[in-house]
């Protein structure tokens, strides 16, 4: 048998050597440490392909994933004036700022998943700190420039085309939309450290969560309980919906497991189940009791697929994250099939459709839930099994059937009442037809015998 020019010679093949030197970089509690940093990652083709423009940055880049993108440079001159601005205004020396953001530099570089060769070494370190400081400050004077609704420009010219009312109205949601691309994220504590500097103190961590929420969702609300700072501006909107715990309990043993999916939420009606609006915008607030399916109500417009998407992919390629959001996008694929489930929920409340046609709504989340993949046993599992429970038993779809026969109008109502009120009338004219009858039987029966003649 033929043998290696190596292993003849006694010698050691290269990639054996190799191998071995890494053994011991295999630690399993360095492997964990190092995979914790990571909180921002590149979409996998076998996500991205679904749907390319979801994942892609549309006017500015934020990060290093899509920073030199031909198609995002116009951004760049508005971001170098934004730092102007910010440096004028704080009064202090870009140095300074460059310091604070030297000393979490490893921090936050960990925080890309395979960030690149461009950005390592001497040179790589300051062109990334060079960017991170850009980046910071011109998502500062956005957010602040939306908070003002840019009626307040301060130093900013009043025909300012991003910082002034017409570029906070025609410009800036656009930048909004981009701040959701996973893709696209910078660590908040790299805010929370250029905020120090400027107004010499360190923020509270809540401070920088509410002010990035307030830019992403206005009318959204963080946890009451603490969370700590947030990841980045998508875990703040990710978070902001998932407030409070679920309603329902884990599985219980009296409820018998099933593969079978839950059916539309016409069909639902139809069984019986009522829908109503929940008391909370957390997608935590789903429950079933006594044939009424609670939900929270949702807006659906322009960002809503793209803000959907990217949360799913970083429940996917984030340990720990959970599989809160993506379980909510499988639930609402279920119960939307068609244009007539999608109005059946906005007549309830539940979805206030800003797209137009409730057909585009049905295909949103049809399609945003392929290839999904869901935890086993979760509350919104238990939701599903109580619906189903609920549809099956025969009382329940007796009911239903009456009631969407004769009380879906006032016309089959009041058909209806007269066949009711027509038996009730035969039925009393019956009784009293034989009472007469009856009432003289029962006297014959009890009058006393004729005595016998004598």
């Amino acid at each position: 048998m033929a043998v290696s020019a190596a292993a003849a010679a006694g010698g050691r093949r290269a990639w054996v050597v190799e191998v071995e030197k890494t053994l011991d970089s295999a630690d399993a509690a360095a492997e964990s440490t190092r995979w914790q940093r990571h909180s921002i990652y590149r979409v996998p083709a076998c996500i991205k392909d679904l749907n390319r423009k979801a994942y892609k940055p549309q006017v500015v880049s934020l990060g290093p994933f899509h920073h030199g993108d031909a198609e995002l440079q116009p951004m760049e001159e508005h971001k170098q004036r934004a730092l102007r601005h910010l440096l004028r205004r704080a009064n202090r020396p870009l140095e300074e700022f460059a310091a604070a953001v030297e000393e979490v530099a490893e921090q936050l570089e960990s925080a890309y998943l395979d960030i690149g060769d461009r950005w390592r070494g001497e040179e790589g370190r300051e062109r990334f700190l060079e960017m991170m400081i850009v980046d910071g400050c011109f998502l500062l004077e956005v957010m602040r420039a939306a908070d003002l609704d840019g009626r307040r420009t301060g130093d900013y010219a009043p025909n300012d085309p991003i910082f002034s009312h017409h570029g906070v109205l025609y410009v800036v949601p656009y930048i909004r939309r981009d701040m959701l691309m996973l893709e696209n994220q910078v660590p908040l504590l790299l805010l929370q450290k250029l905020v120090a500097v400027e107004s010499a103190k360190p923020p509270n961590e809540e401070v920088i969560n509410k002010m990035v929420l307030r830019f992403m969702s206005p009318s959204s609300r963080m946890p009451q309980t603490s969370t700590g700072l947030c990841l980045h501006p998508l875990d703040v909107r990710r978070r902001s919906m998932l407030s409070g715990t679920y309603q329902e309990s884990p599985r219980s043993r009296d409820i018998v497991p099933e593969t079978d999916i839950i059916r539309s939420a016409l069909e639902l009606y139809e069984a019986g189940i009522r829908f109503k609006k929940g008391h909370s915008e957390s997608l935590h607030d789903i429950r079933f009791r006594h044939g009424v399916l609670s939900m929270p109500a949702v807006t659906v417009d322009d960002s809503t697929e793209f803000m959907f998407l990217n949360m799913m992919a970083f429940e996917r390629l984030h340990v720990g994250a959970g599989n809160d959001v993506t379980a909510y996008v499988f639930f609402m694929d279920n119960i939307i099939d068609s244009a007539k489930d999608v109005a059946l929920l906005s007549t309830s409340g539940i979805i206030q459709n800003a797209v137009g046609s409730d057909k585009a709504v049905a295909q949103l989340f049809n399609s945003i839930s392929k290839d999904v993949v869901l935890e086993a046993d979760s509350a919104l599992d238990v939701v599903h099994q109580r619906v189903n429970a609920y549809c099956r038993k025969p009382w329940n779809l007796w009911r239903a059937n009456l009631i969407h026969t004769y009380f879906r109008s006032p016309w089959a109502f009041m058909s209806l009442a007269a066949a009711v009120f027509l038996l009730v009338m035969t039925i009393m004219q019956t009784v009293y037809t034989v009472l007469p009858y009856y009432q003289q039987d029962q006297a014959n029966n009890s009058s006393p015998e004729a005595p016998a003649p004598m």
